[in-house]
């Protein structure tokens, strides 16, 4: 398929998807935070051969599009997305030693498929929302394990071909990878092998799950969020500063973002139906799903905001902002 323009691409993508393609699909029916415009084309993959049809269609004629999960750790705009968004839902696991997942699979749906068939490395992962892609993008993890230092291979489209990669091309750090490092890279996660540990006993794989299940559950909202809002600062001269700040995370030099939040007093602030937490200061959440996105961003804007007045650090969000933001003015916040 050669110089296709933007009219033909649209055509192309009708004759292939039919009825799938969807005009003016609210994204506030598809993101946790529950809040989003419109995108103007909104696709559901559910074959990664189709999938990559779709993507050789927009490579081809600079189509945008943009590629999400659960939309657990995004912040689209009330404005909405212009181009298309193709929801990912190609959910295909083959368990064993190195499990395989397709990046549409929800993360706890991998946990617990691959717990009850005796395999063990995913405990930390149960609760954690969102897709197996998702997760790749920004390293996700939870109670010292991570998804990185289980990966043995990726399948990607990247640069207009469909290829396998190694853990390393995909250059994970701390809630980080090259996806978010290079995001005009045009990259799409397939999907991935990770090396689990057979222990054959499900059932003690599934209690150890649920304590930290318990944990979170403890600790963490019900009402509509992104998850975690901002990444955990490293700073041992911060950290070492802090009377409070328990003795281990001193010795790491980590702080937890919700701990700078809530000693700046803002659990329980908002703006419009937008708050920070008053379960979990890292949790910015849409009351009663009333919330628009510009409200959430206006908070995330007050709180770096606060943190940075009284800590003289710059918290860097886990979200990323999608859709149209180019008239955003964060002076008029704060």
């Amino acid at each position: 398929m050669l110089h296709l323009n933007k009219m033909d691409a649209t055509e192309a993508l009708r004759k292939l998807l039919g009825d799938e393609l969807i005009e003016n699909e609210p994204m506030s029916r598809h993101t946790t935070l529950k809040v989003g415009g419109p995108a103007r084309w909104f696709w559901v993959a559910r074959e990664v051969d189709k999938m990559v049809q779709v993507l050789d269609i927009c490579r081809e004629a600079k189509f945008e599009h943009l590629f999400i999960g659960h939309g657990s750790n995004i912040l689209m705009s009330d404005r909405g997305y212009g181009g298309l968004v193709i929801q990912n839902k190609c959910k295909g696991i083959e368990v064993g030693s190195l499990t395989t997942a397709e990046s549409g699979v929800t993360f706890g749906s991998l946990f617990h498929t691959t717990a009850r068939a005796g395999y063990s490395g995913l405990e930390w992962a149960v609760g954690i929302p969102g897709t197996v892609g998702g997760a790749l993008v920004s390293n996700a993890g939870a109670y010292r394990g991570n998804i990185g230092p289980l990966v043995r291979s990726v399948r990607v489209y990247f640069d207009g071909f469909d290829q396998t990669v190694g853990p390393e091309w995909m250059e994970f750090s701390y809630r980080q990878s090259r996806l978010r490092l290079n995001p005009d890279e045009p990259t799409v996660l397939l999907s991935c092998v990770i090396e689990l540990k057979f222990e054959g006993d499900a059932d003690a794989i599934l209690a150890r799950a649920k304590r930290y299940q318990d944990l979170r559950r403890a600790k963490q909202p019900f009402d509509p969020s992104a998850g975690s809002f901002f990444k955990n600062v490293v700073s041992k001269s911060l950290a070492e500063s802090l009377p409070g700040l328990p003795a281990p995370m001193k010795e790491a030099g980590v702080i937890p973002a919700g701990y700078l939040i809530e000693a700046c007093g803002l659990k329980g602030a908002g703006v419009g139906g937008a708050r920070v937490s008053e379960k979990h200061a890292n949790f910015l959440v849409n009351c009663d799903r009333t919330a628009t996105a510009a409200d959430l961003r206006s908070l995330v804007d007050i709180v770096n905001y606060r943190v940075r007045e009284e800590f003289g650090v710059v918290l860097e969000e886990e979200v990323l902002y999608c859709g149209d933001w180019s008239d955003w003015d964060v002076s008029a916040t704060c």
